[in-house]
């Protein structure tokens, strides 16, 4: 595995390059390894490469507001410990594309598939099955989520559950105040999700500044643990699976956003029994009470 530079002290300004630099070099490493497998980011049609990983292990329902953003926050825990999968996406009718692709992709309809396809391409080393909800996000201005729609994604999702009892639940702990992931916070709570993942999407008001996490710590209190998950070994891997994302992560710098805040994430982790360090990055879960 590459050693991963760590943030000089210009910060954020160089960092990416030099994580660039490290993804390159580790694309090239695999692209004639055996049992590697070819992704293609829907937008660029460019090639990378992974390794397929073998889910093992009790199954697991990924409930997320939209296409992007379980990749964004808890795939580099998922690749290092694949599990059987199944994605439910919520909010898959969409018009939410960087402005530069405003006027190519300029309906519902069309930024959808992209980013259907999208999400496709970056599910496929992780092997997951995949359940769409067809709710339309939420335009700015930003409301709190109607009851009314809570509900019936809580009916949805329940319809998606039935037969699933043996299935863990995973869902967003909405730190973000979005009110997709609010919502879909509620539905699985209402279903029994007692494990959590960090919403990392929302960089403007909360990856680079703290008042989103100030809000959610006075919301949950301790009612959430939080858990960090090393995820070193694989954040090469989750650059992978981010480049996929071509529709939102641009400029291409956006997604090496996630992976400097998996870095900043990891100096909460506790030394282990030798007092050394586990790993430069990771992210973070919460867990309330017991699990499903």
């Amino acid at each position: 595995m590459t050693r991963l530079p760590l943030p000089d002290a210009d910060g954020i300004y160089t960092f990416p390059t030099d994580l660039i630099a490290a993804h390159r070099e580790w694309m090239d490493s695999l692209s004639e390894a055996k049992e590697i497998m070819t992704l293609t980011s829907p937008l660029p049609l460019s090639p990378y490469w992974i390794e397929r990983r073998e889910p093992s292990g009790r199954p697991v329902v990924v409930i997320e507001p939209h296409h992007d953003d379980f990749i964004l926050s808890a795939s580099g825990y998922f690749l290092a410990h694949p599990r059987p999968l199944t994605v439910v996406t919520t909010f898959t009718r969409s018009r939410s594309v960087h402005p530069s692709l405003e006027s190519t992709y300029s309906s519902v309809e069309s930024v959808s598939d992209l980013r259907d396809r999208e999400a496709a391409q970056s599910l496929l080393p992780l092997g997951a099955a995949r359940v769409g909800l067809r709710f339309k996000d939420a335009e700015k201005p930003y409301r709190p989520p109607e009851p009314a729609q809570v509900d019936q994604i809580t009916t949805q999702l329940a319809e998606v559950l039935d037969g699933m009892e043996e299935a863990e639940l995973i869902a967003p702990a909405a730190v973000t105040r979005h009110p997709d992931h609010l919502a879909v916070h509620e539905a699985a709570r209402r279903l029994g999700c007692r494990w959590f993942w960090e919403d990392v999407a929302f960089w403007s008001t909360y990856a680079l500044s703290g008042c989103d996490r100030q809000l959610f710590r006075e919301r949950v209190g301790d009612e959430l643990r939080p858990e960090v998950k090393d995820i070193t070994s694989t954040v090469l891997d989750k650059v992978t699976l981010l480049h996929m994302h071509g529709s939102q992560m641009r400029p291409a710098r956006k997604m090496y956003r996630p992976i400097r805040h998996a870095h900043t994430v990891a100096a909460d982790m506790l030394p282990d029994a030798e007092g050394r360090t586990q790993g430069q990055y990771a992210e973070r879960f919460y867990r309330l009470g017991g699990t499903r």
